[in-house]
């Protein structure tokens, strides 16, 4: 697979609150299904899982069976790479850019 379908997978995954709540969740400590299903009372656990499944895809959760309970773990790799690829070089082009307007600003 190549890697722009990786990226989208990525883009894909992070595009739903429910799914950026789930990554949220698992930031500090990796959580079973049923403690993330149980986060979301409104949602039946049939659709956390569907949630799962995407971002498992996506390669930003790592499952892990112990016994009948099944562990999900952040893997926040993917995010690096994207933030390494686009964010940080196009913030450091954007703060450049408005470093040299607000110096041209100050010198009048």
């Amino acid at each position: 697979m190549s890697i722009h379908k990786d990226y989208d997978k990525v883009f894909k995954a992070l595009s739903h609150h429910v799914r950026r709540q789930i990554l949220d969740d698992l930031r500090d400590q990796p959580l079973t299904t049923g403690t993330l299903c149980g986060n979301f009372a409104n949602i039946d656990r049939c659709t956390v899982m569907q949630h799962l499944k995407v971002l498992e895809e996506a390669g930003l959760i790592i499952a892990e069976r112990r016994g009948r309970e099944r562990w999900n773990h952040l893997n926040a790799m993917p995010i690096h790479d994207i933030h390494d690829r686009w964010i940080g070089p196009h913030a450091a082009a954007a703060t450049a850019r408005l470093a040299r307007f607000k110096q041209t600003m100050e010198a009048g």
